[in-house]
């Protein structure tokens, strides 16, 4: 798996996902599956996808005590998927579990991924209501090293912690950024963004890109230029 545009298909339903995907006209993007449309409709709508060719990013980011996350990426490692993720505030052995439950009878399993800190997530919040005093780019280092420690292939984190996690983990430790955003659009409730350029520019290894392509009037082209700027 080499460098690659993830489109976040954030949508309520699955009609609306299909006929979204519908309009790439034989193209197979690289699709993120996340919690609003895994919890609308379920399992079927993963196989679905994977049916008509895509890779899949399934968003979940579990986090919840090592067992019950064990037992649960035991159900996800039958539905197909390329990418799980987790949340590394979940502890390292949480991770391990994880890892023994995705990993199938054949060896085989998804990547794993751990979320380090939210974009949406800023220092005043982080102080304010996570109470953690460190600084973010701190705090996003210790648990990127935790999830290379505990076996986990890479992290989702914004692209401006992309270059220092790859000098800390190792440039084949995987960063999966968010909070990617073109130069002339909305950044949402994205605190710390790059455009695509910028993100290859500091290392990134897939950029997830939601409204500025689902929300676009003309979606094709607006995932063409992502490909563009990122992968070029």
């Amino acid at each position: 798996m080499g460098r690659d545009v993830i489109i976040a298909c954030d949508f309520p339903g699955g009609e609306q996902t299909l006929a979204f995907l519908d309009r790439f006209q034989g193209r197979k993007p690289f699709v993120k599956i996340g919690m609003e449309l895994f919890y609308a409709e379920g399992p079927e709508i993963v196989r679905q996808i994977k049916a008509r060719g895509h890779q899949i990013f399934l968003d979940l980011k579990l986090h919840d005590i090592p067992n019950t996350v064990k037992k649960a990426m035991a159900v996800l490692s039958r539905l197909d998927v390329d990418i799980c993720n987790l949340h590394a505030a979940g502890t390292a052995e949480m991770m391990r579990a994880a890892l023994e439950g995705l990993t199938r009878p054949d060896g085989t399993r998804p990547l794993l991924i751990a979320v380090t800190q939210l974009t949406s997530t800023n220092q005043e919040a982080l102080e304010q209501e996570l109470l953690i005093p460190r600084p973010i780019d701190e705090v996003v280092m210790a648990y990127a090293e935790n999830a290379r420690r505990a076996g986990l292939d890479g992290v989702v984190c914004s692209p401006l912690e992309a270059e220092k996690v790859h000098s800390r983990c190792g440039r084949d430790f995987l960063t999966v950024t968010p909070g990617v955003r073109f130069a002339d659009g909305d950044r949402g409730d994205q605190k710390r963004v790059m455009t695509p350029a910028q993100a290859k520019a500091v290392g990134s290894d897939y950029i997830v890109v939601g409204r500025p392509i689902t929300a676009s009037s003309d979606p094709v082209a607006a995932y063409e230029r992502c490909l563009a700027e990122f992968i070029g």
